[in-house]
């Protein structure tokens, strides 16, 4: 399968992925609107995927994919097979000690990440309530992060990439009629989504287990002291430890400045955890099509290039990763920063989601704008260390990225609020990307190929005339008055973005790239 061709199909089960999260969202805006509940849920959902993306998908995936992609290149399957086995053994029993751990200790969770909640008791309470009922979402998370792993390495991209589609499906099915009977009941009913949570992890670890058992690695869990012991002895296990402590290390960095920002969030006005949240949902669209696809993709490969010491292939590939980010980034960017109100009007501007919350989320999403090419970039560029059981470079530029990110917050929160924070993260971004690009140059691991100067012109040059395009659609058409003719405004918004689209390839096209380079490298 070539790069090109595994990148489209997790992009586009990605989209499916993140259309219909958006669906979700804009039912959850319109049933419950946005107040100190919905900040409480967001929280307590906050919680568990944090640890998910410390644990699951963050430091384990980074240490395991490439020592699984190199244990298979020089050991075979069957080699393979008995890490996963061993892998899978510490896991499961770490995984169920951390689950009864957050359970039993969820009122100091959120009192450590949104500690500003307590303004509002009612909040507060329904925020312990709720993390105790979904921090297990994380066992089942983390269990699929495992699988995905696998899949992705055996170049099995498409499982791992459409189960998040099942947590948003339970999750909308609980809005639509779980809700309602909660009320009927007497019970908030916001308290349904956790059945949604826990219900949705349930079947994202379900769906990997047929995908495991037909490439032959369905792992054996041990139960026994021996085989706890064996497994402890693997030295690829060893391995595998050793990597997550340091990238470990690494990704607890972005979640502290998450944390950071939540706590501050919490002590701004009611509304504004879920106005980021909102603002959060529009930009997971460009960095998980774009840069998530595009790091599931290339970790595997740029691994086994190393097992294999080419490091042209391993170059080449990055080449082409970074052109396509900036090929699709930067405009998505500018669409982001010059567009903002328009697309939340449209997405979100229903039932009880008001005009004010709009400006509000619209504010956010420019500040994330601002800094999507380099929230991009970092998921491709972190993969060419990872490959190379590089794990420290990135945790060192993650700690000074998170310093400059939280001085940012000092400066910019007194001024721009919430939309300060959203601004701060995506400056951090930015350089967090730019150190990373830095130190693959300097190591002579990444050599670009030419014909960046003229690219980067021409993706400018379209990215420009994309502006105007936009700022004219922005202007011209009462976006938010529109809120009772939805369907009108919702063929509006496809029709300029359709048109946004056509302008800039065919912008690219007479400036002269050819966009077939993309498919044949």
């Amino acid at each position: 399968m070539s790069l090109l061709k595994a990148a489209s199909t997790v992009s586009l089960l990605t989209l499916a992925s993140r259309v219909t999260g958006l669906v979700r969202d804009v039912l959850m805006s319109s049933v419950f609107g946005v107040s100190a509940l919905t900040d409480a849920f967001y929280i307590a959902f906050r919680i568990p995927n944090m640890f998910r993306r410390v644990l699951g998908e963050g430091a384990f995936s980074q240490a395991f994919v490439p020592v699984l992609s190199a244990t298979r290149t020089t050991d075979g399957d069957a080699g393979a097979k008995s890490l996963v086995d061993h892998v899978a053994t510490l896991l499961l029993w770490s995984l169920v000690v951390l689950c009864i751990a957050g359970v039993l200790g969820a009122p100091l969770l959120v009192w450590a990440l949104a500690s500003g909640l307590k303004k509002t008791p009612q909040a507060y309470d329904a925020a312990v309530v709720m993390t105790r009922w979904m921090f297990p979402y994380i066992g089942f998370m983390s269990l699929v992060a495992l699988a995905g792993g696998i899949l992705n390495t055996w170049k099995r991209f498409a499982v791992p990439a459409a189960s998040p589609v099942l947590l948003n499906l339970a999750m909308i099915g609980t809005i639509a009629l779980g809700a309602p009977w909660f009320r009927s009941l007497g019970i908030e009913p916001i308290y349904a989504l956790c059945i949604g949570v826990m219900g949705g992890g349930a079947l994202q670890l379900a769906i990997q287990l047929p995908a495991l058992r037909a490439i032959g690695m369905w792992p054996r869990i041990g139960a026994t002291a021996a085989a706890l012991r064996e497994a402890w002895a693997d030295p690829a296990t060893r391995k595998i430890l050793g990597l997550m402590l340091p990238a470990l290390l690494g990704v607890s960095v972005a979640q502290i400045s998450l944390l950071i920002n939540t706590q501050i969030a919490s002590y701004l006005p009611a509304g504004s955890v879920s106005w980021l949240n909102s603002a959060d949902r529009l930009m997971e669209f460009p960095t998980a099509l774009l840069g998530v696809a595009l790091g599931v993709v290339l970790m595997p490969q740029l691994a086994a290039a190393r097992a294999g010491d080419d490091p042209t292939r391993y170059s080449a590939m990055l080449d082409w990763g970074l052109r396509l980010v900036v090929l699709l980034a930067v405009p998505c960017s500018v669409a982001l920063l010059v567009f903002a109100r328009p697309l939340v009007a449209t997405l979100f501007h229903y039932g009880a989601f008001k005009d004010t919350d709009v400006t509000q989320v619209a504010l956010a999403l420019g500040g994330y704008g601002t800094g999507l090419l380099g929230l991009v970039a970092i998921k491709v560029l972190a993969a060419g260390y990872y490959a190379s059981h590089n794990m420290k470079t990135p945790m060192r530029i993650a700690i000074v990225s998170l310093a400059v990110t939280q001085a940012l917050n000092f400066a910019l929160v007194p001024l721009l609020a919430h939309a300060g924070l959203a601004l701060s993260i995506g400056l951090g971004a930015l350089l967090n990307a730019g150190l990373l690009l830095a130190g693959l140059l300097r190591r002579g691991s990444y050599r670009p190929l030419p014909g960046w100067g003229v690219f980067a012109l021409q993706v400018v040059a379209g990215s420009a005339l994309l502006a105007v395009f936009l700022m004219w659609g922005a202007a011209s058409f009462p976006w938010t008055a529109m809120r009772a003719q939805p369907l009108q405004r919702v063929g509006l918004m496809a029709s300029m973005l359709l048109g946004a689209g056509a302008l800039y390839f065919v912008a690219l096209a007479a400036a002269g790239l050819k966009l077939r380079q993309f498919v044949t490298r």
